[in-house]
């Protein structure tokens, strides 16, 4: 279930309660005449089944413009009328997707914020030293760290509803960020160099277990069609646990840290399997993100055509 609180104009609040009784799946009304401030006006609470959202937030979407309209997720509902609510929701809540709440979340994720710069530095520092003393847990833990899938289902998001503006946006943040972590593991791979911690040996004695990173093949793009869909469906659905896995599956993290120490070495051939590896994870994980959006999109098409079409925020944090 999903609980909505919304601020309606007094002189309207007899028109939107009357909408929410119409509505499938909705519940629990209540009206509290007066209470709001800013803005003006009456206090309306109901729930609804994640599976009807999308009517009922298109149906009262003007109060975006005269009012204020909130949804949370609710944890814990006990109560027959929202079970009855929920069994008269066509579909089930996990398969439905809130296209509002989608837009919104792609928009949070389109901020290039020192957050986030940080997380991807950090994690392509990890992945440069899982790679130079062979370790896989330590690439793992990387993988894990990486910030990137925000920026790649925000891609998906845009390519599915004709904004380029959104992918392009999408596409300098991920350019940016890898850019950044390249850069930070570069330098520190110098100086690792410069000490002689490292040589042009650390790459190729001993780690045939993480070559994989370097040699993409129709296994790796095949697998980040896989993680692709698993991670849009886990958005979509709100199933934030299965975004691990997804992050487990691909190589983005690994390769960027391979390329930068690579490099530091002056192993070009290593640093183009790397390159090449990032990008066909990459592009996977979009292409298929994309066909999961408009195949649940033709299933779930109500809201879709004011969901999808809201206007981003100014972007936050930092500009560029």
């Amino acid at each position: 279930m999903l609980h909505l609180r919304l601020i309606s104009p007094s002189a309207r609040t007899d028109e939107v309660v009357s909408v929410l009784e119409d509505c499938t799946g909705v519940t629990n009304i209540a009206v509290v005449e007066g209470a709001a401030r800013e803005p003006r006006g009456d206090l309306i609470f109901c729930d609804v089944a994640r599976e009807a959202a999308n009517e009922v937030i298109d149906k009262v979407r003007w109060l975006e413009h005269e009012g204020s309209i909130a949804v949370e997720h609710v944890d814990l509902s006990i109560s027959h009328a929202a079970a009855e609510a929920e069994e008269q929701a066509p579909g089930d809540g996990d398969d439905a997707v809130v296209w509002a709440e989608l837009a919104q979340r792609v928009d949070d994720d389109l901020r290039l914020t020192w957050a986030y710069l940080a997380f991807i530095a950090i994690a392509t520092q990890l992945a440069g030293i899982g790679v130079v003393t062979n370790s896989l847990v330590v690439i793992v833990g990387a993988m894990v760290l990486g910030p990137e899938f925000g920026a790649i289902a925000a891609a998906c998001f845009g390519l599915l509803t004709g904004r380029l503006r959104l992918v392009g946006r999408a596409l300098r943040i991920l350019a940016i960020g890898f850019a950044v972590g390249i850069a930070i593991t570069f330098a520190c791979a110098l100086v690792s160099r410069g000490l002689g911690w490292i040589d042009h040996d650390s790459l190729d004695i001993g780690h045939e277990e993480v070559q994989f990173i370097v040699k993409p093949d129709r296994w790796s793009f095949i697998v980040a069609l896989l993680a692709g869909a698993a991670g849009v469906l886990s958005v979509t659905a709100g199933k934030s646990s299965a975004l691990v896995g997804v992050f487990i599956s691909v190589t983005t993290i690994p390769a960027a840290g391979y390329a930068a120490v690579a490099m530091a070495l002056g192993d070009w051939p290593e640093v183009g399997g790397s390159a090449l590896q990032l990008f066909v994870n990459i592009a996977g994980m979009v292409i298929s993100g994309t066909a999961v959006l408009y195949l649940q999109r033709t299933i779930w098409p109500q809201g879709m055509s004011r969901g999808s079409s809201a206007r981003t925020r100014p972007q936050g944090g930092l500009r560029g």
